[in-house]
């Protein structure tokens, strides 16, 4: 085997298509012919992107002309400059024979090479094999290459459309311990007046949601990076909805955001978190079941809601249990030091 790693032009139709080809097949096989992926277009709007915020090189991996795998270096410019963020996607045809080991060992070389200190990386598998993983293809490559799981995950799906009575009765239970607080939903751009707010809770999530072992640290908050995430949004053909509470000083006390995709139908759990001065009132049930019942108004076409907690969080897996969530799939949160 020769193998050739090149690095590609995100605006070569023909190589992102390989690319996407690549991973898809690789995921595919891994988690099951049904799991949601990015769409093909998703990650080309993606890779195409000019980002302040972080820096993604993408390679296609070849033995001989033949396409083998595809992986990719993510290399945050903002926050956590000590971090780089690597995937290897090798379609099963192309497996056991090195391919894997000499692409990540690449990978690290130029993640070491722009002086990042961390590598990480996430691989998910069936939830019935475990908070561990023992077996699936990618939690055991990266056991034997040294990364470490920093972080286990709970990937949860709501089936949609499901009934409006649940979020009555949630809504009622929290009502007495809301009151005082504003909730506000809206679809697209956070509006300008609660942005900075927002950018607080979002650039805080990291670290004050559940972290494990994973070496980050607090990002600063950045509304124009706030901005540059809704633009590649629309450019990817995904909708907003986005939830805030409201302290009586007009201060963001929580909020939460689902990102439906155009492409595949599923809406996306993202961030959700409550500060830490205002939990205890409940408002983590409120801003998300008043964000469900946006999404139920304004993208009824929606087949389900996928969500990712840490196993460790109990308090929102047990909110998500409520509306009715169910356990899928599991994703480790990998992590090695380079230096």
């Amino acid at each position: 085997m020769t193998l050739e790693i090149t690095r590609i032009d995100p605006f070569d139709s023909d190589a992102v298509d390989a690319w996407w080809d690549a991973y898809a097949t690789a995921e595919r096989a891994d988690r099951g012919p049904d799991v949601p992926v990015w769409s093909r277009e998703e990650t080309r709007s993606e890779m195409q992107q000019e980002s302040r915020v972080i820096e993604r090189r993408p390679f296609l991996l070849r033995d001989g002309g033949t396409i083998v795998g595809a992986a990719g270096l993510a290399l945050p410019l903002k926050d956590n400059t000590h971090v780089a963020h690597v995937v290897v996607h090798v379609p099963p045809a192309h497996r056991r024979r090195g391919i894997g080991s000499a692409a990540l060992a690449f990978l690290e070389a130029e993640a070491a090479d722009a002086g990042r200190t961390t590598a990480q990386g996430d691989t998910s598998w069936r939830y019935e094999l475990g908070s561990d993983g023992a077996g699936a293809p990618g939690r055991e490559f990266a056991r034997r290459h040294g990364y470490a799981l920093a972080l286990g995950d709970v990937q949860n799906r709501l089936a949609l459309p499901f009934d409006p009575a649940v979020l009555d009765r949630l809504d009622a239970d929290a009502a007495e311990a809301i009151s005082g607080y504003t909730i506000r939903s809206w679809v697209g751009p956070v509006p300008d007046d609660v942005v900075e707010g927002w950018a607080i809770l979002d650039a805080s999530i990291d670290t004050e949601a559940p972290s494990g072992e994973l070496d980050i640290e607090p990002a600063k908050p950045d509304v124009e990076s706030i901005r540059e995430n809704e633009a590649l949004l629309v450019r990817q053909n995904r909708l907003s909805i986005g939830t805030i509470a409201l302290t009586p000083a007009g201060e963001a006390a929580a909020y939460t955001q689902l990102v439906v995709s155009g492409d595949d139908g599923n809406a996306y759990q993202w961030g959700t978190l409550v500060r830490a001065a205002d939990r205890g009132h409940r408002l983590g049930t409120a801003v998300k079941t008043a964000n469900l019942r946006m999404l139920l108004r304004e993208a009824s076409h929606a087949r389900a809601v996928y969500t990712y907690n840490a196993e460790s969080n109990i308090h929102m897996l047990a909110v998500n249990t409520l509306l009715g969530f169910v356990p899928t799939e599991r994703m480790g949160e990998l992590q090695k030091r380079l230096a």
